[in-house]
């Protein structure tokens, strides 16, 4: 791979860990509900799913996928069913922040498979890698090393903005220990969740 095909790579990641989507807003919502450091391990979930789907992406499942409609179909409503339940979840969630208070926070454990659940929930990402990496690999070099830098890349970037995200709600704990705010952001958060599981369940293998 040489060296303006990988800074034209760091361009396009730069562009899509920015946008904002599932795996952010559960970022932000369990940063504002459970502090920093529980929302990075919900966040860690999430990049092990990523890690997966390229994985699997390089394995050929993403072609499997995209010969498949029924295979397709079966993870995509399961994924669009995860969503909606997290994002009626995150909508009832409480009024207050739990940061630094005596209320009981979720264990590690079920943080962490929350954000897989979350970074599995869209079968897209596989075909979506599937196709993304290949643009940017050298066939007359090694594919595994080059493979390899685009997962550790795009890992790294996606990680350093959920990081940004999880810190940068700690600015701002005198605010968001008020009551209202926080009930806005679950509602707002959870209205998202479930609507991008909404447009998960309407979209079609070649959007």
């Amino acid at each position: 791979m040489s060296s303006p095909t990988y800074l034209l790579y760091l361009a396009a990641v730069g562009l899509l860990i920015v946008t904002p989507g599932p795996t952010m807003l559960m970022t932000l919502a369990n940063a504002v509900n459970h502090g920093p450091a529980r929302a990075l391990v919900s966040s860690a979930g999430a990049l092990t799913a990523s890690l997966g789907a390229m994985a699997l992406s390089a394995l050929g499942l993403g072609a499997v996928l995209a010969a498949s409609e029924a295979a397709f179909t079966v993870l995509k409503v399961l994924g669009a069913a995860y969503l909606v339940w997290l994002g009626i979840k995150t909508f009832r969630g409480g009024d207050a922040l739990s940061l630094g208070s005596a209320a009981p926070a979720p264990a590690h454990r079920s943080l962490f498979m929350q954000g897989l659940l979350v970074g599995a929930s869209n079968p897209k990402s596989l075909l979506f890698f599937a196709a993304f990496f290949p643009q940017f690999i050298d066939p007359a070099a090694p594919v595994l090393p080059q493979f390899a830098l685009l997962s550790f890349t795009f890992v790294a970037g996606d990680f350093l903005m959920l990081v940004a995200c999880a810190l940068g709600v700690g600015r701002f704990a005198g605010w968001l220990r008020q009551a209202g705010v926080v009930r806005w952001i679950n509602r707002v958060c959870g209205s998202l969740f479930a609507l991008m599981g909404a447009l998960l369940l309407l979209s079609r293998r070649n959007a």
